[in-house]
């Protein structure tokens, strides 16, 4: 009954059977994970470098680009290596980063997408107070905290799982090492400390998960009664697609790590991990920039002022 820490090697998620596949995995892969790295970069740099997009609302949405970032670099590129050199092994230093890099910033994101629920919340529903309880203190603070929150949880949850003693070999039945495959392979009588550190944070989740839509029911009642046709359109273009990308994020994240092993199907798993950890940083800038026209506007400029420069 070795410990996790003496194993050497974890053997992933193989990508496909055939080389071609392989092929076609690494390239869609890639294909994602570019448009991820592009969108997500134009938003830090858009927010970064204009003056007038220096607002609580973009300081979030540039917190939440930069783990955009991190999430899908934890996880994409040694999959596409490994379809690319027809290879499944990562290391055990390997895999526990993953696990405590993509713990750490998924946890940080579902926070920070409290949070921008939170900031939506008095812009729409407190206009009159959005400066003294979003102001540049606070908002530093939230994120901070955020960011930290996220590291406390990965922090427990990596050690918690990297102590079990394995029993179950060293497959895990994913293209990336994550808490739930890495469960599978230790004990019966082993997992449970982990299993009910997993159930509490679920709580938490699904806590903010009820803040963020009780905060919406309430944004989407206020938004209700402005009588501009207009105004209900810009209100509703800002929140919509940050409900559904919180929603998205939430339900499929606690489906994948609550779900009970007798529904436990690889390709099953597969689909959601991609739902909830390739999907919203690919989407995340498309979304929030689409119909945002400050966004275009300071990208724009940016564009224009680089190329008169050349």
């Amino acid at each position: 009954m070795p410990n996790s820490s003496s194993m050497t090697v974890f053997l992933l998620l193989e990508s496909a059977d055939t080389q071609d596949l392989q092929l076609l995995h690494f390239w869609l892969f890639l294909g994602i994970y570019l448009a991820a790295l592009l969108g997500n970069s134009l938003i830090i740099t858009a927010v970064a470098c204009d003056h007038c997009l220096h607002t609580p609302m973009y300081f979030f949405l540039l917190n939440l680009a930069l783990l955009d970032l991190g999430t899908i670099s934890t996880t994409v590129p040694k999959s596409m290596a490994n379809s690319l050199w027809d290879t499944r092994a990562i290391s055990h230093p390997g895999c526990a980063a993953q696990v405590f890099l993509f713990t750490f910033l998924m946890s940080a994101e579902l926070y920070l997408l409290t949070v921008m629920a939170y900031d939506r919340y008095v812009a729409i529903c407190k206009p009159l107070h959005y400066g003294t309880l979003l102001g540049s203190r606070a908002c530093v603070h939230m994120a901070a905290a955020a960011w930290g929150s996220g590291i406390l949880h990965a922090v427990l949850h990596t050690a918690n799982t990297f102590s079990l003693p394995l029993c179950q070999g060293n497959a895990v039945d994913q293209f990336f090492c994550e808490v739930p495959q890495i469960l599978k392979l230790s004990c019966s009588d082993a997992y449970l400390r982990e299993v009910a550190v997993l159930v509490v944070s679920a709580c938490l989740t699904f806590g903010c998960f009820v803040f963020i839509v009780l905060s919406y029911g309430q944004i989407f009642r206020a938004v209700l009664r402005i009588p501009s046709e207009q105004g209900r359109h810009k209100a509703f273009s800002t929140c919509l697609p940050h409900l559904a990308v919180a929603s998205l994020f939430v339900s499929t994240g606690l489906f994948a790590y609550l779900k009970p092993p007798s529904i436990s199907f690889p390709s099953l798993e597969l689909v959601l991990a991609v739902l909830y950890s390739v999907v919203p940083p690919a989407m995340n800038p498309l979304i929030y920039s689409m119909r945002n026209h400050e966004i275009k506007d300071a990208l724009r400029k940016l564009m224009t002022g680089y190329f008169q420069k050349q």
